[in-house]
């Protein structure tokens, strides 16, 4: 078999500094576990921008289309804020989800013990949380045409327009009942049925695709507002979330800060699958290029690390090998070993990115 190949993208801010770690965890599978990958490296963001004029050279996108999978940093930064829209770093993110049809983005909202008092709610609510909101990515109200800001007499008027079609539905909800086989079995989609018609066609078509294809998994519906509320009052509740793109964004931002903090947590974004069985697929943290700590040791890598053990279970049909890194990464947070956006207890020094690297990689050592 050919050896799976990796595009990795660092990015902007503590996008390198994330990634060297997660560099180093590929390289431990190659050394110790007999899973090499073919590994390249390139340009996003506003690095892309500062040597090509644009935030992701065409070249770039050619290699993203023929790679297994790509591993993103992250992007953006104030030096970039007075760039015009159409080259600002995130285009070349948005470009990459585009243009590759990534449509399902997996957001998980792990919870683990040793950091539930992180969390702005209550322990008990929150300890042992594990769901993943899986949103639409590629179409809805970021996407749709008509959109700008236009004239109206003697006001502007500024327009989106949230568009669906039926296959754009389907496509997605298959990817979440499939997800859902593979954990706890059940699907709650949330949408606004009660005043938008995209809501309607959203149900009906889950709806459908439920019927036909998945009855064995149980459904139900949401309105997205009252999802708001229900991931904060009782996120346990629930197992994997569908949504579109927009109440996705947020409702996975809502999620996201159960945990305790951004630096902990992965995404996915999922596409169709390529001639080889594995699906076009980008894996990224969730955190931003946080420019106010960059080049200072302080990012936690976690959710990078963790992002590459996504890319272990959904590209790689690597299960048992990405359990094995999200244990580590257990054992260290129960270790006691802190990044500085993980501390709580008074007298705990923080450990540096690096340390934590190597921290998560001593304990991948210990699990052989």
């Amino acid at each position: 078999m050919t050896t799976p190949s990796l595009l990795i993208l660092p990015g902007d801010g503590i996008g390198p500094e994330v990634m060297t770690e997660v560099r180093k965890i590929i390289d431990w599978f190659g050394t110790k576990r007999d899973l090499a990958f073919d590994v390249s490296e390139d340009l996003v963001g506003g690095a892309a921008y500062d040597k090509h004029g644009v935030p992701l050279a065409d070249e770039t996108m050619a290699k993203a289309q023929e790679v297994d999978a790509v591993l993103l940093g992250a992007v953006g930064g104030p030096k970039y804020d007075n760039l015009d829209f159409s080259v600002k770093p995130e285009r070349g993110l948005l470009r990459l989800r585009k243009e590759m049809d990534l449509y399902s983005n997996l957001r998980p909202a792990q919870c683990f013990d040793a950091l539930a008092d992180f969390s702005s709610l209550k322990k008990d609510i929150v300890a042992g949380l594990d769901i993943v909101i899986v949103r639409e990515l590629t179409s809805g109200v970021y996407f749709g045409e008509p959109r700008g800001i236009i004239e109206e007499g003697n006001e502007r008027v500024g327009i989106n327009t949230q568009r669906y079609t039926e296959s754009e539905i389907a496509r997605v909800a298959r990817s979440a009942f499939e997800l859902a086989r593979r954990r706890g079995n059940k699907v709650c989609s949330m949408e606004k049925a009660n005043v938008m018609e995209s809501g309607i066609l959203w149900r009906d078509v889950v709806n459908e695709i439920h019927q036909a294809e998945y009855s064995d998994v149980e459904l139900s519906h949401m309105y997205a507002d009252n999802g708001a509320m229900q991931l904060v009052r009782a996120p346990k509740q629930f197992d994997v979330i569908l949504t579109d793109n927009l109440f996705g964004d947020i409702l996975s931002d809502c999620a996201a800060m159960l945990t305790g903090s951004l630096g902990m947590l992965p995404s996915a974004s999922l596409g169709a699958p390529m001639a080889n069985g594995r699906p076009k697929a980008m894996y990224e943290p969730v955190h931003g290029s946080a420019p106010d700590i960059t080049g200072q040791g302080k990012a936690n890598p976690i959710a990078c690390i963790l992002s590459f053990a996504m890319a272990l279970r959904y590209s790689f049909d690597q299960g048992a090998e990405a359990d094995r890194l999200e244990g580590a990464v257990e054992k260290v947070l129960a270790d006691g070993v802190r990044t500085a956006d993980l501390l709580g207890e008074e007298g705990v020094t923080p450990v540096s990115t690096t340390e934590m690297g190597d921290a998560i990689l001593a304990a991948l050592d210990a699990s052989l």
